[in-house]
């Protein structure tokens, strides 16, 4: 069953919020979509933390119509977050270009864009603000906190640093911190829009262009490290695109000649045309810095001994890009704190991008364990 249509809310907050970096930023705003009704006792409330280019519009269909929820097989009426039990948020984060500040809001100092002056966000930093959030609707306890990939590392980060805020923690093709490799494709596909041309030092919306080509690089890096390799394999092969009734003979140019390239580009000029390039570059090094063993002498154990939450922990056997191991460092870590974890390895072909997928087993997973959270729960 759909949500129907879902209409998001903007959350002002006045009062500063301070960064990892040593600044700070006020009169923000956050936008954020809600989905289902919070009890009497405000004790059914999830949160749903999303990944790069995602955003507060988890699940239902958006005001124009124009979009369906990222996450909608998973959150809805009748679906593994039954938003029939659950109060379901969404926050889109600091920094971010769906309507929360970020780079192209209007810094009031200036009254011009941020642009690159826009202060370096963390993982921690958009917990804080996720707080606040929690706050504003009165909820001092979530039922659970839930996100994939980068929304995983939220997931995590709230138990560790509010661990009598949550009470279960849904951490999916997550990992405790990035990998040299990670970073290096982070990084190279950062350089991809730090050279084009148009991006003028960031601040090229005073000159009216934007960085596409440097975009579409970095969404292309990005996107072939979310599928595996059997995944790619499956869906185009080594199929030469060719219009009907030419030939099969090579052209020997540099255009696009197999339908994975044809893939690829369309991806790239797809998320050109929505996203922002330095919402980019502060999302990816948010990710690069996400490290909670680092202040604990690389010691996860020592980083997560806090924690009070339960946890679900998920990975996908093709995922390379966060691979099972990366979760089971967090499994052993939670274990060596005698903590309660439950940890499913799925055999799934799709890669990275399998967190977003409707496969059976995954979500009959998911809905098994939010409906051991509901007995929980005053409903």
């Amino acid at each position: 069953m759909s949500l129907g249509v879902v209409k998001p809310q903007v959350l002002s907050f006045a009062e500063p919020l301070g960064l990892q970096s040593g600044a700070s930023i006020a009169d923000y705003k956050l936008v954020v979509e809600t989905y289902g009704q919070l009890n009497a006792a405000k004790d059914n409330a999830v949160l749903i933390c999303h990944a790069l280019n995602a955003s507060h519009h988890v699940a239902g269909m958006s005001e124009d119509g124009g979009s369906v929820g990222w996450w909608d097989n998973m959150v809805g009426p009748g679906k593994p977050v039954d938003t029939n039990r659950f109060f379901v948020i969404g926050v889109n984060n600091l920094g971010s270009c769906f309507g929360s500040t970020g780079p192209m809001s209007i810094n009031p100092a200036t009254q011009k864009p941020y642009g690159a002056s826009f202060p370096v966000v963390t993982v921690e930093d958009w917990v804080n603000a996720q707080a606040r959030v929690a706050d504003h609707f009165g909820i001092q306890k979530f039922a659970a906190v839930m996100g994939g990939s980068l929304g995983g590392m939220q997931a995590l980060a709230w138990g560790v640093m509010y661990p009598d805020r949550v009470a279960n923690c849904v951490v999916i093709a997550s990992t405790p911190k990035l990998s040299a490799q990670n970073i290096a494709f982070n990084e190279v596909a950062r350089s991809a829009i730090l050279s084009d041309p148009d991006f003028h030092g960031g601040d090229y919306y005073a000159h009216q262009v934007k960085p596409r080509r440097g975009l579409r690089v970095a969404r292309m890096i990005g996107h072939i490290t979310y599928l595996s390799d059997d995944d790619m394999a499956e869906k185009f092969g080594r199929e030469l695109k060719r219009a009907e009734g030419a030939s099969d003979d090579y052209n020997f140019s540099f255009d696009v000649e197999f339908e994975v390239e044809s893939y690829l580009r369309y991806q790239g000029e797809k998320f050109a045309d929505y996203f922002d390039a330095n919402t980019y570059l502060l999302i990816t090094r948010a990710l690069d810095y996400f490290d909670p063993a680092k202040k604990h002498g690389d010691n996860l154990s020592q980083a997560m001994a806090e924690i009070k939450a339960k946890f679900l922990v998920v990975s996908f056997s093709t995922d390379w890009r966060f691979a099972p191991e990366r979760s089971r460092e967090i499994v052993k870590a939670l274990l060596d704190n005698k903590r309660d974890v439950t940890y499913a390895e799925i055999d799934a072909p799709h890669g990275h991008d399998a967190f977003l997928l409707e496969d059976p087993r995954y979500h009959q997973l998911v809905r098994a364990y939010f409906e051991q959270i509901t007995k929980g729960l005053s409903l």
